[in-house]
């Protein structure tokens, strides 16, 4: 019964969030201003740095939720936009799918690599908790480190442990930074790995498909721009790549990323807990 209570519920919202047309014209009109701003590929230094659409709406959509005159979106749509969610997910799924379709030959000959290369995603975990519970989180720093806090990770925590939850609550703090500062830095961190480690062009094309379409799509311009003439190949390896780790990474993530991250939490958090305490008070007797 509380299942089916919890999910009548999500109709319920996600039927007020379909009716509210401040909402949606608010978000259009995000979309179209960002769609007109387009990419912008900036070179600095012979680095290059794509900024991409997405970045610009989420600054805008925050702009609008924010700033006082903008009246007609407050918390009310700020929730009903929570059940929305979960319906964008699956075309961007259908995109990536039918873009890797073309090159599954070229693809298939890459063999074992392209599934390895998914293992990189456990760092988050190894570094990031310990980091996460240094500076003192609690609960958060499951959502926060378990993954790279992209789309399909988004669908397991908000199931997982609700919406409300702190998991959750960790899990949109990273989402919200890695759509700001993300793809920056990736654009970054792709061109000069590029030019400073002397590796296959296609082995960077992989390495784009993080999980991330707006990370990936980022990496894949700044990559395409040093190899012109592999621009296909790249595309392809990084589409194929992000859409494994979409599909297949959330499998791994429900079985053994989001337990491994609540194993980990309850060994070191009680460490973690009693060594920031201690910061604690002699900060205070410093004081």
């Amino acid at each position: 019964m509380p299942i089916q209570n919890k999910y009548n519920s999500d109709m319920d919202d996600l039927g007020e969030a379909c009716k509210d047309y401040k909402l949606h014209l608010t978000i259009l009109f995000c979309i179209i201003i960002s769609e007109y701003i387009g990419v912008i590929a900036l070179d600095i230094a012979g680095v290059n740095i794509v900024l991409m659409p997405l970045l610009y709406s989420l600054v805008l959509a925050i702009a609008f939720y924010i700033v006082k005159p903008f009246t007609w979106i407050n918390k009310t749509q700020s929730d009903e936009s929570s059940a929305i969610m979960m319906l964008l997910v699956g075309p961007l799924l259908v995109k990536l799918a039918i873009a890797s379709g073309q090159n599954l030959t070229i693809i298939f000959d890459v063999g074992l690599a392209i599934l390895l290369e998914q293992l990189g995603n456990f760092g988050t975990i190894f570094i990031g908790l310990p980091i996460a519970l240094l500076l003192g989180f609690k609960r958060e720093a499951i959502g926060m480190t378990s993954s790279i806090c992209r789309e399909p990770q988004m669908a397991v925590v908000m199931d997982r442990y609700g919406f409300t939850s702190p998991e959750t609550r960790g899990f949109f703090t990273v989402f919200l930074i890695g759509t700001v500062l993300g793809t920056p830095f990736i654009s970054i961190m792709a061109s000069v790995l590029a030019y400073v480690i002397p590796l296959h062009p296609y082995a960077y094309g992989m390495a784009c498909g993080i999980g991330s379409a707006s990370m990936n799509a980022a990496a894949v311009a700044s990559l395409s721009a040093i190899y012109p003439q592999l621009s296909v190949q790249l595309e392809a390896f990084s589409g194929m790549a992000n859409l494994i780790a979409m599909v297949t990474g959330m499998y791994v993530y429900i079985f053994a990323a989001v337990p491994l991250t609540e194993k980990l939490y309850d060994i070191l958090e009680p460490i973690f807990a009693k060594f920031v305490k201690e910061e604690e008070i002699n900060i205070e007797e410093e004081l």
